[in-house]
């Protein structure tokens, strides 16, 4: 940072200034001083208006006085002035215990209050973050806290603790006072004692002479972050995190401190003191303002004219520090070291708060106003060259065991390459293709890595570490240039040396680095090798290197900048100008990328750009400076943007022009072409050959024209001028200058007048303005068909590339663009039309490739197989169907086109299906490839393990229904002979497995439907009917549990009174095997109850007449006893017929019902549930 006093205002009657105050919202100093003297002043810092040029802009505040009051209502000397910046008061108080409050009131101060408690001297005042409540502090103990109303809250007399100073803690709910002790007490916002602070003071006295703490407002700049700062007038300042802080930062200034006060933002401290020096064997006394980090470290010594300073105040926005010294004011501007660089016209910069995120690092694009923002976790510098910037940033926790990372970012903050470092990187410099990094000791060169040399090898990607006290001569990189096998690692020392780095500067050819006793040490780029060292006066604090490496300019940390001369030259008296130059109160330099000899410098708020060794006339700025390129110089106002980083705005960017370029245009609009030609000769630069060969074209002075473009060695221009002298109309000449020059309304009004519309539509052609150029073909007879196809489908292209893809259609369906068109119903989602293109193209077209793809990946299977059969492309055709699971047209296609492997293909992907648990998707992926075997199969599986879990009997009847009817499926879409389905056909074109499946397609169903059937028939009280149904069960023992089967029976035949049947159910219960011997005691108890009173016989014993050999049979029998035959179940009621002649059957699963009114009130079949029909 860079610090110099630029204003002094004297106070009449030389009254010495005890305290001052700068109120940081509204922009008022109060000041008091001896004999009740007490003023309040305002300097303008209006921003710039809206007329404001580039020359002004970026400027500190203005130095005007708008108020200059004096305030009267203090007799004694007035020692402590605080505002309350929330309510816009200003609290004062004076040596006889005097407090005033006085508020603003149509422009003017007013005595609003006043306090006199005539008993001690007010020591301190301050009021609380909110601004509700004030704290004042007596010399004798006295606390007394008030409202901002005037209404005392509490007061309190501490005895025997005389105190000095007093602050609220940022959240108002602490006080914290200092003792004339030189400890602390901490109380509540009560007034409740907390506790006392120990600052561990050396047994001298220690007088507090000041407090500050931080409100954190504005964030905090580090990770545990000091913000409470005591300072004691013995020189010694302590910097705490918080009262409880055990280690705080402990700051010997080596002055009689008294005062000191953070900035707005919590990152300087200002001490002010006196500091004692030996001059001529004589003590002198001289003022001083030290300027330190909240974690210590000095960064800036000023020093202040006059007797004895008594206090400090900072400007709200910290770019102005007010200073009470005698009787004077004494105003010091401070230009802030942000950690910031341009390049590529992109602003990288950062205020360094620290958020959860880490610190936000902004990447502005000022060309396009957008920005990309990256969060690291501590920044620690950053630098640029060409279209990259590098970062050096401490390492998360946890990422490995280097502290630190080097990172390289594109103009959006994308890392393009990154290298760990175990060094810390306090000075990085880069080039074009390397990043140079140095601590204290040691130095790494980093070759990065960008997209355009990412092919190259890791011989091509080196990093290299030196110790600056070393003399590297190149060897080492030379062995390990021939070492393959990276062997050879040379050992870098890490020791501590005598005279540490300082500084680091380079171009593309050299390396500078400066260090603390002077001297400055050149390497040799890309190949490190030692090559001289020059020896300086100063301690450098930053070296500027040149663009062609002849100079270089040094800066220390006082400000003054001198040169040194990097090339040998045998003229000595240039050597001894570039000795003799120096520059003072110097806060930034950047020399011109495309002349050696121009250097533009900031002193204080003047921008010298210095040519050779003289400086031209000032240029008033205060903007740092980002480059300095073809006679102008950019500035950015980093004050501005960096704590308001919301409001970046093109004003914010400042472009200044050289005094050669602002004459030569002056010579050019003013006097002549000779003259500025002689002028330019004078001041040779390619920027003004350009200017004077542009301003010679529209005078159409070809040959002084032509003379500039080859002093700009502008080829293209050559050859325009040589084109030109074959145009002989003056008017269509000066219509193609003005194309040239990029004028191109004008160009084309020429053109339009000249009646060339052609020559207009061609110009706009060049430029890519086809909205314009189709204006200009309806102007007209209008163009040809291929022309205004082209138009529109450049116009089209316009809309696409901005994703307006409603606009691009409008215009390719004009152009008839069939592609694009494709591309624009994709993006629009309007797939049927999508789907019509396929007609609207040529066989074996690529595009329908193009489309057949689109089309599948929004599942419209059928469209995308048309497309690749119309292009040919069968198994593309198979594979879609395949991965959208149309299985059956797959089969159809193959089977069509005979394509190989379908089979294996879905028999692989249902095995996947099943392996994942997905058995119902894999059935509807047999089912939908019509292989309904496997896919009844697999129902069948599923049913028997949904039997095994006791799930509900009807679900298990329902998929057993299902299986069937997929195998009927199968039977039905098997080729018949001759029109019959044989058996024995069946059973030879199946396996052992299949044709069981087959001839028990519906037994499961049939199981589940009779025992639901008998179990209905149990609920209604249909015992009888229950128990025939029941005994068809038996034939299902296979299926259904067989104790589940006799305990239905048994409890059927027992309801309908049938004993003997019971019996035998009983009987069958108590002879299985599985059953535990507590059941069948069970079992064996209730059939002696039933039993007991009832013998086994059947109360009912009902026969029938068994059609085929006419014997009679009880009518429960499910066969003949006689003749065997096999009676079928009606699925109706379950009873046996015997007589099939009336009975009706199923269409679908052929069963019967005893007769067609059984079903005639129904809608479908019993065990089926397919649709009857009655004819």
């Amino acid at each position: 940072m860079f610090v110099y006093l630029s204003k002094k205002i004297a106070i009449p009657n030389n009254f010495r200034l005890n305290c001052i105050s700068w109120n940081q919202k509204q922009g008022y100093i109060a000041v008091g001083g001896e004999e009740g003297l007490l003023k309040v002043l305002r300097v303008d810092s209006s921003p710039p208006s809206a007329g404001t040029t580039g020359k002004t802009r970026g400027l500190p505040a203005t130095s005007n006085l708008s108020m200059n009051q004096t305030l009267e209502g203090h007799q004694g000397h007035v020692q402590v002035v605080t505002w309350n910046e929330e309510y816009q008061k200003l609290t004062s108080s004076d040596q006889n215990g005097v407090i005033v409050v006085w508020m603003l009131y149509k422009g003017s101060w007013y005595e609003e209050m006043i306090n006199n408690r005539n008993k001690s001297t007010v020591k301190g005042m301050s009021w609380s973050t909110d601004g509700h409540k004030i704290c004042i502090v007596y010399e004798d103990g006295a606390v007394i806290v008030g409202s901002v109303d005037g209404n005392r809250i509490w007061g309190k007399e501490l005895k025997n603790t005389p105190l000095t100073s007093v602050q609220w803690s940022p959240d108002g709910k602490l006080l914290l006072f200092g003792l004339r002790t030189g400890n602390l007490h901490l109380y509540d916002n009560q007034g409740s004692f907390l506790m006392n602070i120990s600052m561990n003071l050396p047994v001298a006295p220690q007088n507090i002479v000041a407090i500050h703490w931080y409100s954190g407002k504005y964030g905090f700049i580090g990770v545990d972050c000091p913000s409470l700062a005591i300072c004691y007038d013995s020189g010694r300042v302590y910097l705490m995190r918080d009262t409880s802080d055990e280690t705080p930062v402990v700051i010997e200034t080596g002055v009689t401190n008294v005062w000191c006060a953070w900035n707005t933002y919590g990152s300087l401290l200002a001490v002010t003191g006196v500091q004692s020096v030996i001059v001529s064997g004589e003590a002198k006394d001289s003022n001083v303002v030290l300027f330190y980090t909240p974690f210590g470290q000095l960064l800036r010594t000023l020093k202040v004219p006059g007797k004895e300073v008594t206090a400090c105040s900072w400007e709200g926005g910290s770019l102005r520090l007010a200073l009470s010294v005698d009787s004077h004011i004494y105003f010091a501007n401070i230009r802030p070291n942000y950690k910031w660089t341009y390049f590529s016209n992109t602003v990288v910069f950062t205020n360094e708060r620290v958020t959860k995120d880490g610190v936000c690092l902004i990447f502005w694009n000022t060309r396009s106003n957008t920005s990309s923002t990256k969060y690291v976790r501590s920044l620690v510098s950053v630098a640029s060259a060409g279209d990259h910037c590098v970062l050096a940033v401490r390492n998360e926790r946890n990422q490995g065991s280097e502290e630190f990372i080097l990172i390289v970012c594109n103009t959006i903050a994308t890392p393009i390459d990154t290298k760990y470092l175990e060094i810390e990187p306090l000075w990085v410099t880069m080039t074009s293709n390397s990043v140079i990094a140095a601590s204290r000791d040691n130095f790494v060169v980093w070759d990065f890595r960008i997209p355009k040399t990412a092919g190259m090898g890791a011989r091509g990607r080196k990093d290299r570490m030196y110790h600056v006290d070393d003399t590297p001569t190149g060897v080492n990189e030379v062995i390990q240039d021939l070492d393959r096998e990276r062997s050879f690692e040379a050992a870098v020392s890490r020791k501590v040396t005598m005279d540490p780095i300082c500084c680091v500067g380079a171009s593309e050819k050299i390396l500078l680095i400066g260090r603390e006793s002077g001297m400055v040490q050149r390497y040799s780029l890309p190949q490190i090798t030692l090559t001289n060292r020059y020896t300086v006066t100063v301690k450098p604090q930053m070296i500027y290197v040149n663009c062609s490496s002849t100079r270089a300019a040094i800066l220390d940390g006082s400000g003054v900048l001198t040169m040194i001369d990097l090339e040998k030259n045998e003229d000595s008296s240039d050597q001894e100008d570039i000795s003799k130059f120096e520059r003072k109160d110097v806060w930034a330099v950047c020399w011109a990328v495309d002349n050696p000899s121009l250097l533009a410098i900031m002193e204080k708020t003047r921008m010298y750009v210095i040519r050779g060794l003289d400086p031209e006339e000032p240029i008033s700025c205060s903007g740092y400076i980002c480059s300095f390129q073809e006679l102008e110089i950019r500035c950015i106002l980093l004050d501005d943007l960096v704590h308001k980083p919301d409001e970046m705005r093109s004003e914010l960017i400042v472009d200044l022009e050289v005094k050669s370029l602002r004459d030569t245009k002056e010579l050019l609009s003013k006097v002549g072409l000779k003259e500025a030609y002689d002028f330019i000769q004078d001041n040779p630069h390619p920027r003004l050959w350009r200017l004077l060969a542009e301003s010679a074209l529209k005078s159409r002075d070809l040959e002084m024209a032509e003379n500039a473009m080859v002093r700009c060695t502008d080829y293209l221009g050559i050859q325009f001028i040589k084109r030109l002298h074959t145009v002989h109309a003056d008017q269509l000449k000066k219509a193609e200058v003005a194309a040239f020059l990029g004028n191109y309304d004008e160009a084309e009004k020429l053109y339009l007048d000249l009646d060339r519309r052609d020559l207009a539509i061609t110009l706009r052609q060049k430029l890519g303005d086809y909205f314009r150029v189709l204006q200009l073909m309806k102007m007209g007879i209008g163009g040809s068909d291929k022309q205004m196809e082209l138009a529109y489908n450049k116009i089209g292209d316009h809309f696409a590339e901005r994703q307006n893809w409603e606009g691009a259609r409008e215009y390719y369906e004009k152009g008839s663009n069939l592609e694009m068109l494709i591309q624009c119903y994709y993006k629009l989602e309007d797939y049927e039309l999508l789907a019509e293109t396929v007609d609207q193209l040529p066989d074996k077209s690529p595009t329908l490739k193009t489309v057949a793809r689109m089309l599948a990946s929004v599942g419209m299977c059928p469209q995308a197989v048309a497309a690749y059969i119309k292009y040919g492309d069968v198994k593309q055709a198979v594979d879609t169907c395949v991965r959208l699971n149309h299985w059956d047209q797959a089969v159809d296609l193959a089977k069509t086109y005979k394509v190989a492997q379908i089979n294996d293909l879905m028999n692989k992907y249902a095995n996947h299906l099943l392996t994942n648990g997905k058995r119902l998707q894999a059935i509807e992926l047999y089912r939908s490839a019509n292989c309904h075997l496997e896919a009844a199969k697999l129902l069948l599986r599923l049913a028997e393990e949904q039997a095994k879990l006791r799930a509900s009997p009807l679900r298990v009847k329902k998929i057993y229904v299902l299986a069937a009817l997929l195998i009927e499926d199968h039977i039905n879409s098997t080729p018949a002979i001759k029109g019959a389905r044989s058996n024995v056909i069946m059973g030879l074109s199946e396996n052992n497995e299949d044709s069981r499946v087959i001839e028990n397609a519906w037994r499961g169903a049939e199981a589940y439907h009779y025992l639901l059937l008998a179990h209905r028939q149990v609920y209604s009280g249909d015992f009888e009917a229950a128990m025939k149904t029941s005994l068809r069960l038996r034939e299902y023992e296979d299926i259904l549990d067989p104790e589940e089967i006799y305990c239905l029976l048994a409890l059927a035949s027992s309801l309908s009174r049938a004993f003997s049947t019971c019996s035998k159910a009983f009987i069958k219960l108590e002879s299985f095997d599985k059953i535990s011997e507590g059941k069948r005691e069970e079992y064996e108890e209730l059939a002696l109850k039933i039993f007991m009173g009832n013998p086994p016989k059947d109360s009912r014993n009902n026969k029938a007449e068994c059609v085929s050999c006419e014997s009679l049979v009880p009518d429960w029998c499910v066969a003949c006893p006689n003749c065997s035959t096999r009676f079928p179940a009606c699925i109706v009621s379950g009873r046996p017929l015997m007589d099939l002649t009336n009975a009706w059957i199923c269409t679908l699963c052929r069963h019967h019902a005893a007769a067609e009114r059984d079903v005639i009130n129904t809608n479908s079949c019993p065990l089926c549930h397919s649709i009857i029909t009655f004819m």
